[in-house]
């Protein structure tokens, strides 16, 4: 079994009968019971962006695990992001391209402040799907855009798998941009797992230049804890620079907690996790074909997500999820029209079949018929990080059409933005914010 050193020294540490001057306030006074084993960068814990001892240890074992350059995150696969597009932005600049990244629309909010920070310009990608939350770009399609423009992006930059569990075709979209001389970037901050399959899923693996994927969604991992991943076919400076990049944007405080989850979740997935991943995803499989023929309808083709199309069955997702509720069960996210189920081995065999109860235990009714509205590419009237820094105000939906929006108003889960900022809204943009329950928008005064 792989070594667990941040695990070990902090194990030492609460043992030991040191007289704690140092942060955190709570002295490792149990309150919680998690106290003794939070620390500072303390004598021999390393510190996590300038890594040279036991973090950079279990960094390196965690890199052996995905085959590529591994650097860890206590903030997120957000920091992650805002880190790649650093990343992008110095290495744009360092070859003379033009620092714009040409992005699947459903990308996370997160993505939208980084490139508003950043300065970076977005040109967005359009699927043909009825979700926001879903942008299944083709590769043939994508060589058509790179084939037409007159100055190529620094990067391609795609969601996937995304939060109803669609998985991108990584091998012929990753040719396409190296094709073009183009980086590719993955956030994959809901696949962390598809490393672990048989044969690899993970975009590294499948040509990706750089990618991000949060450990704590799909991962025996405390909340917070990810990785950014760098590719070995990316040029060397992006994984050279990658601690810094982080550094700009991270808490000078991160969690020993979460360095310890991620330390010691490298220990089970050397171990048995491929094994139990297996097992579990044809369990997964399993229920999704008896509950097919119920007259379920599924999308996506991520293993270990069941994304329900809840009025295919009669249902609004968030009515089928309230009696998911009463069963005992919480979901993921519930909208409208999906309800996104997330499992893995932690679920068990009993879980599955919890669920499996509930789920044969709600009655089929009529189909509802009503469609989502459909995300489409609005006027530009000022660029994202114009519109985040304008001044603006906080209205009801109804009063701003023909108003540019200012900030993302949207909340997590699952944090894709309806609209962008610097887009002009129109009547269907204003159909979709209260078709999804959102009253009041943020607009540029």
């Amino acid at each position: 079994m792989m070594k667990t050193p941040i695990c070990d020294f902090v194990r030492r540490y609460a043992e030991s009968d040191v007289l704690r001057l140092h942060m955190p306030g709570h002295k490792g006074e149990v309150t919680l019971g998690c106290e003794p084993f939070d620390l500072t960068e303390v004598m021999g814990a390393d510190s996590l962006y300038d890594a040279d001892g036991i973090i950079r240890e279990s960094e390196k074992n965690a890199a052996t695990l995905f085959g590529c350059d591994t650097f860890y995150s206590t903030e997120g696969s957000s920091l992650c992001i805002r880190a790649m597009l650093l990343l992008l932005r110095q290495y744009a600049e360092e070859t003379g391209r033009e620092p714009l990244i040409l992005a699947g629309r459903n990308a996370h909010k997160t993505f939208l402040s980084g490139v508003s920070l950043l300065d970076l310009d977005v040109e967005w990608l359009y699927g043909e799907e009825d979700s926001y939350l879903t942008c299944n770009i083709r590769a043939d399609r994508l060589e058509e855009k790179l084939l037409s423009m007159k100055k190529l992006p620094v990067a391609v930059y795609l969601t996937a798998p995304d939060y109803l569990g669609n998985d991108a075709d990584w091998d012929a979209i990753s040719a396409v941009c190296h094709r073009h001389g183009v980086l590719l970037a993955a956030d994959c901050a809901h696949g962390a797992y598809l490393r672990f399959l048989e044969p690899s899923r993970y975009p590294t693996d499948r040509g990706a230049d750089l990618c991000c994927s949060s450990a704590h969604k799909t991962l025996p991992v405390l909340t917070g804890g990810a990785y950014l991943h760098i590719a070995p076919s990316a040029p060397a400076c992006l994984a050279e620079r990658a601690k810094d990049a982080m550094a700009v944007f991270g808490s000078t405080s991160p969690s020993y907690l979460i360095l310890q989850s991620l330390d010691g979740a490298n220990a089970i997935l050397s171990d048995s996790y491929p094994k139990d991943l297996a097992r579990s995803a044809e369990q997964v499989a399993h229920l999704r074909e008896k509950a097919e023929k119920l007259g379920y309808t599924f999308v996506g083709n991520e293993p270990m997500k069941l994304t329900i199309q809840s009025k295919e069955y009669g249902y609004l997702g968030t009515d089928y999820a309230s009696l998911l509720r009463e069963s005992g069960i919480e979901c993921e996210f519930a909208d409208p029209d999906f309800v996104v189920l997330m499992l893995t081995p932690d679920v068990g065999d009993i879980g599955i079949e919890r669920l499996w109860n509930a789920m044969r235990s709600i009655q089929r009714r009529e189909r509802i018929d009503e469609i989502p509205p459909r995300i489409k590419a609005r006027e530009r009237a000022m660029s994202p990080r114009d519109a985040m820094l304008a001044p603006s105000e906080l209205l009801e939906i109804e009063r701003c059409e023909g108003r540019i929006l200012a900030s993302a108003s949207v909340g997590c889960p699952p944090a894709v933005p309806i609209a962008v900022c610097g887009e002009r809204l129109d009547e269907g943009a204003i159909s979709a914010f209260a078709y999804y329950g959102i009253k009041r928008i943020r607009v540029v005064k």
